[in-house]
C-alpha cells in the first residue's frame, strides 16, 4: 500500500539515480554496531530524571521533571512496549536492530524500567519532596494533620469530592469492572458487618479534580495532601454499614497505540473516530501497585486483569507522579526558572513609528531565520499567517497541520482567509499520535469554513512543517514560504526549541507548490531544488552529502559533519557516518533522545562525538550541516533519523542559503559540542555521563541560557541603532 502511494504521488527529487551506501571491502563494519533503540530511549528518560536530581535547579522545576519522566514512561509503555508485546503475541516479531530476540528485549526493558521507576520514586521521596518542604511547600499525610485541619478537609471532601466518586462492588452480582488505562484507583477490601462476608470494591480517583488538595493555612508554609490520601481516609462514608479492612492504590497501563487499516474507499476520519473508542479497551501491559499491597489483593488484580507478575511494578511512595504537574498552579516564581519573554525577531520588529510591521516586506528583503522559543512564534509564524488572511493581495494559502493547540490562532487564520474568499488548502494529519481527536475537530471546522482539507497520502503520515502564501504584486505572483522544524502550535512553541525559515526565494516557492500539489492531488513535476523530501529522496540526499565528506577526507581535504536530531536510529545513516569516521571525517551528533550510534568501536567510530542536551526547553530542531570543502551546506527541517521518518512519512528539509544564517546554526552547534557546555556525553556501552561542572567545581555554560542572552543582545543592538 505504501509503495502504491509513493508511485501515485511521485514524491522524489530531480535526481533519480539509485544511491546505496558504499560497501567497500576496506570499510567493513562490525556486526554489533548499534545500541538497542528501546534501551537507548530508557537512557534518555534517565537523563530527564537526572535533571530532577540536580539540587541546583529550582524546586518546582525539579518536581516538573519528575512529572515529565512519568509521562514519558507512560507513553513508552503504551506505544513501544505495547507494540513489541503485540508483535510477539501475533508471531510477527522480528529480531531487533541489535539482533536480539524480541522476548529478550522485552525482558531487558522490564528490568531497566523497574530500576528506573524505583529510582524515580526514591528521587521524589528522598530528594524533591524534602527540598520542597524546605522551601515552604509540604506534601503531608492525613495522620500529620491537626483535628482542625482534618475537619476542614472533611468539609471539602463532602462538598467537592464525595459527589463525584463512584465505588464499584465486586461480588457474584457485580463482575470485576473495566479499569481504564492510566487511571489511579483504590482497591478496597470490605466486610459486611451483618453477615461477616468479605468483598472487594474498586474506586477510581477522579482525574478532573486537583491531585493535590491544599490544607487550610495558618502560616506561611503551604501544605497539600494527595487526593487519594484524602479519599482513603473517608472510605467509611462510601461504604456505610461495612467495615473497611484494607485499601491500596493501583494503576494500569494499556496498549493505546493506534492501528488503522486504510484503503482508498475508507473514510479515514470515521476510521479514527472508531479507533479512539476502541483504544480505551486495549490489553493491559503494566500494573503499578504500592509496595504495601497484600498478596490477596494483588492475586485478584493479576487474575482479573489478565496480566503477568513480570508486568507488576511494586513501588514505594505515591503512584502516578504525573500528578506533580498539578503543582504548577502554585504561585512561587522564586521556585521556578526566571521568566523569559520571547523577543520579536529583528527582521519583524516595528520601525521607529511603532506601526505593525509588514511581514511580507521584511521577508522580501532577505530570508529570515527565527529561533523559538527565544524568538516569538506569535510575532513571526502567527503574524505571517494572520497578515496573509487579511491581505487583499494574497490569493492563496497552503499549509500542513500536524499538531496544533485547541484554541489555535493558526487554524483561525486559515478560517478567516477562506471566509475572505482566498483559496486555502490545509493538509491535516489526523493520525498524529495522541492528537487524533483534537485534529479531527479542527479538520471538520476547517471544512465547514470552506477550507480545502486533505488528509495526505494513504499509508504515509504528513509530518513536514510547511506554509506557502501566494501574493499578487504588480501583476506578478510571488511566493512567500515558511519551512519549520516544529509544529504550528503556539502553546508548544513556548517550550519546544525549533527553527523556522521564512523566504521569498522563487525556487523554494516552486518546490513547495509542487510538493503541496503532490500531497493534495496528482502532479507530473517531481523536481526539488532546495528541499530534500522523504520518503523517496531525503535519506538518499543525506547519504550523498555524508559520502561527499568521506571522499573529501580521502582526498586530504577538510571534512566535517554536524547532525542535530531528536533520534538517531536509521542503520543506513549510521553506517554512512561510521564510514565517514573511518575516512577521518569529524562527525558530531547532537541528539536529544534515542541514539543507536555507538562511539566505542575502535577503528570505526574514533572520530564520532555524541552529545545530548536537556533543560528548560525541549530541544526539538533538526539541523544537518556539511563542511563541503569550505562551502557549507546546511539544512533544517522536520525529519529525525528513524525508519518511520525516512520511509513512512512525508518529511522535508530546506537548505539554508543566507551565509549569516548558516554561520548562526553552525555556531549554535559548536557551542553545544563544546567541552565547557553542560551536556551528557555518550560513552562506552551506551552509558551517558552528565558534565555540568568543570574540574574546579564551577558550573559549565548552559546552552539555553546562553542562547537567551545572545538573542536579547541582538535585539538590544538593533534598538540602539
Amino acid at each position: 500500500m505504501i509503495e502504491r502511494a509513493l508511485s501515485d504521488a511521485g514524491l522524489g527529487d530531480a535526481e533519480d539515480d539509485d544511491f546505496d551506501a558504499l560497501e567497500s571491502p576496506d570499510l567493513l563494519l562490525p556486526d554489533h554496531r548499534y545500541h538497542d533503540r528501546e534501551l537507548s530511549w530508557l537512557a534518555f528518560n534517565q537523563r530527564v530524571l537526572e535533571l530532577a536530581e540536580d539540587p541546583s535547579l529550582p524546586e518546582l522545576e525539579r518536581a516538573n521533571f519528575l512529572a515529565i519522566f512519568a509521562s514519558n514512561l507512560d507513553e513508552f509503555f503504551m506505544v513501544r512496549v505495547a507494540g513489541l508485546k503485540r508483535r510477539i503475541v501475533t508471531g510477527l516479531a522480528v529480531p531487533t536492530n541489535v539482533g536480539r530476540a524480541p522476548t529478550d528485549v522485552l525482558a531487558d526493558i522490564s528490568r531497566e524500567a523497574h530500576r528506573l521507576q524505583l529510582r524515580h520514586a526514591d528521587v521524589w521521596t528522598e530528594q524533591v519532596k524534602p527540598a520542597l518542604a524546605d522551601a515552604g511547600i509540604e506534601i503531608t499525610e492525613w495522620e500529620d494533620l491537626t483535628d482542625a485541619e482534618r475537619a476542614a478537609l472533611s468539609d471539602y471532601f463532602q462538598a467537592q469530592v464525595f459527589p463525584v466518586l463512584m465505588p464499584l462492588a465486586v461480588d457474584p452480582a457485580h463482575p470485576f469492572p473495566y479499569i481504564s488505562g492510566l487511571s489511579l484507583n483504590l482497591a478496597i477490601r470490605i466486610r459486611n458487618a451483618r453477615t461477616g462476608r468479605q468483598d472487594f470494591a474498586r474506586l477510581k480517583v477522579p482525574p478532573m479534580l486537583p491531585r493535590f488538595v491544599e490544607v487550610p493555612r495558618s502560616g506561611e508554609i503551604m501544605r497539600f495532601i494527595r487526593l487519594e490520601e484524602l479519599i482513603a481516609n473517608h472510605l467509611e462514608d462510601l461504604f456505610p454499614g461495612m467495615e473497611v479492612l484494607d485499601h491500596h492504590a493501583f494503576r494500569l497501563t494499556r496498549n493505546e497505540d493506534v492501528e488503522i487499516e486504510e484503503d482508498e474507499s475508507e473514510n479515514l476520519i470515521q476510521a479514527l473516530e472508531a479507533e479512539l473508542l476502541r483504544r480505551r479497551f486495549g490489553p493491559p501491559i503494566r500494573l503499578e501497585i504500592t509496595d504495601d499491597m497484600d498478596d490477596l489483593t494483588l492475586e485478584l488484580l493479576i487474575k482479573e486483569l489478565d496480566i503477568t507478575e513480570k508486568e507488576v511494578y511494586r513501588l514505594p511512595g505515591p503512584l502516578d507522579l504525573r500528578g506533580l504537574f498539578d503543582l504548577s498552579r502554585i504561585d512561587r516564581p522564586d521556585l521556578r526558572y526566571p521568566p523569559h519573554l520571547p523577543t520579536t525577531a529583528v527582521a519583524f520588529q516595528p520601525g521607529d513609528s511603532n506601526e505593525r510591521p509588514d511581514i511580507f516586506k521584511s521577508i522580501g528583503k532577505a530570508d529570515v531565520l527565527v529561533h523559538h522559543p527565544y524568538e516569538s512564534f506569535a510575532t513571526s509564524v502567527q503574524a505571517f499567517l494572520e497578515q496573509a488572511a487579511r491581505d487583499p493581495q494574497v490569493l492563496a494559502i497552503k499549509q500542513t497541520l500536524y499538531r496544533t493547540s485547541g484554541d489555535s490562532p493558526i487554524v483561525q487564520a486559515l478560517i478567516d482567509a477562506a471566509e475572505a474568499g482566498k483559496q486555502v488548502l490545509a493538509l491535516v494529519e489526523v493520525k498524529a499520535r495522541f492528537d487524533e481527536a483534537n485534529n479531527i475537530v479542527w479538520a471538520r471546522k476547517l471544512e465547514k469554513a470552506g477550507v480545502h482539507v486533505v488528509y495526505g497520502l494513504v499509508g504515509l503520515k504528513t509530518h513536514c512543517k510547511l506554509a506557502l502564501v501566494i501574493r499578487e504584486e504588480e501583476g506578478v505572483l510571488r511566493h512567500y514560504s515558511h519551512v519549520g522544524t516544529g509544529n504550528y502550535n503556539p502553546k508548544t512553541s513556548r517550550i519546544y526549541e525549533d527553527f523556522g525559515l521564512f523566504t521569498a526565494d522563487p525556487q523554494v516557492g516552486k518546490d513547495l507548490t509542487r510538493l503541496f500539489n503532490e500531497l493534495s492531488g496528482y502532479a507530473i513535476e517531481k523536481k526539488f531544488k532546495r528541499l530534500l523530501v522523504a520518503p523517496l529522496h531525503l535519506r538518499k540526499g543525506l547519504l550523498r552529502h555524508i559520502d561527499r565528506e568521506r571522499k573529501n577526507a580521502d582526498a586530504g581535504r577538510p571534512a566535517h559533519i554536524r547532525i542535530k536530531v531528536n533520534s538517531m536510529v536509521d542503520e543506513q545513516i549510521i553506517d554512512a557516518l561510521y564510514r565517514a569516521s573511518q575516512a577521518g571525517v569529524r562527525v558530531d551528533v547532537w541528539v536529544r533522545g534515542i541514539c543507536s550510534l555507538r562511539v566505542d568501536l575502535p577503528g570505526v567510530s574514533d572520530n564520532i562525538t555524541v552529545r545530548s542536551i536537556l533543560g528548560r526547553y525541549l530541544e526539538h530542531s533538526r539541523i544537518f550541516a556539511f563542511h563541503n570543502d569550505g562551502d557549507p551546506q546546511v539544512f533544517i527541517g522536520s525529519a529525525d533519523m528513524m525508519h518511520r521518518n525516512l520511509d513512512r512519512r512525508v518529511e522535508a528539509l530546506v537548505r539554508v542559503a543566507d551565509p549569516a544564517h548558516v554561520q548562526e546554526l553552525i555556531e549554535l552547534f559548536d557551542l553545544a559540542m563544546d567541552e565547557h557546555t553542560v551536556s551528557w556525553h555518550l560513552g562506552p556501552g551506551g552509558e551517558w555521563t552528565r558534565h555540568a561542572v568543570d574540574a574546579a567545581g564551577e558550573p559549565l555554560t548552559d546552552l539555553q541560557d546562553r542562547t537567551m542572552s545572545d538573542v536579547q543582545r541582538r535585539r538590544r543592538k538593533r534598538t540602539v541603532r
